[in-house]
């Protein structure tokens, strides 16, 4: 647990994505912390000036950080939600880099422009890729006891639970019944008292 407070900005466009699960961390944590949302237009005019031209960026004291699982790692680290031991820990970043991999190919097939090979990658990813990558997330959390590592929660728990939100949305809210164990940790998750209180609290957006 981080014991000296820093000041805290995270700074994101005006929508879940990327940002979320930080600020699952935080809401779960009790962290205060500025919750800026960039528009279009002042995105335009002030991407020079973020790290690489990217958000998320965390804001903290003098230091500028990029990159959304830097961000959440780090916050993890502070506040106690990397697992018991620096196995779990690794095994955080198993899970989460891995349901990382399966994100980039279904960002890919929403992407995709040209109409054929849309199609084409809608079948080969809804018959073959969610279901490997799904099938194998729901055998790791059954062994877990309901949880992505280890037995209790981390920030893994986090990733997890904001992408099986967003996966719902994209392909309907039945879409995780054959997926028990995913749909049982999005749902413990999303119960936890804090987390409710953010969820109650947090701006409607469409993704």
């Amino acid at each position: 647990m981080a014991e000296n407070m820093s000041k805290y900005k995270l700074i994101y466009f005006n929508a879940r994505g990327r940002a979320e699960h930080i600020r699952f961390i935080f809401a779960y944590a009790g962290i205060e912390y500025e919750d800026v949302r960039v528009s279009k237009e002042t995105w335009s005019t002030m991407r020079h000036t973020v790290p690489f031209g990217m958000l998320p960026v965390l804001e903290m004291d003098d230091v500028v950080l990029g990159q959304s699982n830097a961000i959440a790692r780090y916050l993890a680290r502070q506040y106690g939600l990397v697992g018991k031991d620096e196995i779990e820990a690794l095994q955080c970043d198993f899970m989460v880099d891995t349901l990382g991999d399966l994100k980039q190919v279904l960002w890919e097939y929403r992407s995709e422009v040209d109409p054929m090979k849309k199609e084409e990658k809608k079948a080969t990813t809804i018959k073959e890729t969610i279901p490997f990558y799904m099938n194998k997330f729901e055998k790791i959390i059954a062994q877990n006891g309901g949880y992505a590592v280890g037995e209790s929660i981390t920030w893994a728990d986090f990733a997890f639970a904001v992408s099986l939100e967003n996966f719902e949305l994209i392909f309907g809210k039945d879409s995780l019944e054959t997926y028990p164990n995913l749909k049982s940790l999005k749902e413990k998750v999303f119960s936890l008292p804090r987390i409710q209180t953010w969820l109650k609290m947090r701006p409607v957006t469409d993704f």
